[in-house]
């Protein structure tokens, strides 16, 4: 009888919470559906009681797409995201490699900082990378977007340091044995076993990047050469009153990011769970 009573009290306890986490899951995906919903309404519906149009119509992506340069911003945004994440994993890796395998003398001090930069609003150093910038006529360049935002890697190190620091101390001894140089293991040992860890921290920053606005906004300002947050801003001064494009148009920047994690998203829950970062 009372293991009875103590399954039943598990089973309403289990049911609770998948009851919480379904609330949790419509309270942050009704808006996405909404907005979803509404780019297909003619504009004197959006604002509506009704959730679904009386009449779908593609009108407002006809006009995000063909009245609004979003193909350009979309461009720019890949080739920013894309350069961002490739840097930041070139730097990370070494970076991980050397911190999970070598004895620093002040370890705790290079842990230390690493994680102050990671804890660093990244508001706080852009006014020397914008100087920066400048002095090198950067702006409104592929490079003025990139490079300074490389520097925010610490996230990248930390997470790849636990994989590295997970793998087997034998696998590196035996390539020591061989006589394999410190590079060569970075490139033959690490490197295959920190694919999956790879894959998730490139889709964490390539995410993190695609959705940067305020770099951008300071350092690309012209419609040439602005990214797709800061081409919906000028989007919006443009259309006014009328919010279907707009709404249009956040739909089709939202889908590749949409599609990505949904690709990759066990990976990424993966990886905080090996660094221990729950």
């Amino acid at each position: 009888m009372r293991a009875h009573s103590g399954t039943h009290g598990r089973d309403v306890r289990r049911l609770g919470w998948h009851a919480v986490l379904l609330a949790s899951v419509t309270v942050m995906v009704f808006p996405l559906l909404w907005a979803l919903l509404a780019s297909f309404k003619p504009a004197n519906e959006i604002y509506g009681a009704a959730l679904l149009p009386s009449s779908a119509s593609l009108e407002n992506y006809r006009v995000a797409l063909l009245d609004f340069p979003i193909g350009h911003v979309l461009v720019n945004t890949l080739v920013m995201a894309s350069g961002v994440t490739l840097l930041q994993l070139l730097v990370a890796v070494p970076a991980a490699h050397a911190f999970a395998r070598f004895r620093l003398r002040h370890e705790r001090m290079a842990t230390a900082l690493v994680t102050g930069a990671l804890l660093m609003p990244p508001q706080a150093v852009i006014v020397p990378q914008f100087l920066m910038v400048s002095e090198l006529g950067w702006r409104d360049t592929y490079w003025g977007l990139i490079i300074p935002q490389v520097s925010g890697c610490a996230l990248a190190v930390i997470l790849l340091r636990e994989h590295v620091r997970a793998i087997p101390a034998s696998l590196f001894e035996a390539a020591t044995v061989e006589g394999a140089s410190e590079w060569s293991m970075l490139r033959f040992v690490t490197l295959p076993l920190l694919r999956p860890a790879l894959g998730a921290v490139a889709i964490l920053v390539f995410i993190g990047t695609w959705n940067e606005y305020l770099w951008p906004m300071i350092v690309a300002p012209r419609p040439e050469q602005t990214t797709i947050q800061m081409g919906l801003q000028l989007f919006l001064n443009q259309e006014g009153a009328n919010p279907g494009p707009l709404i249009a148009a956040a739909m089709l920047t939202t889908l590749p990011i949409v599609a990505v994690y949904l690709v990759a998203s066990r990976r990424v829950i993966h990886a905080f769970l090996q660094s221990g970062l729950h």
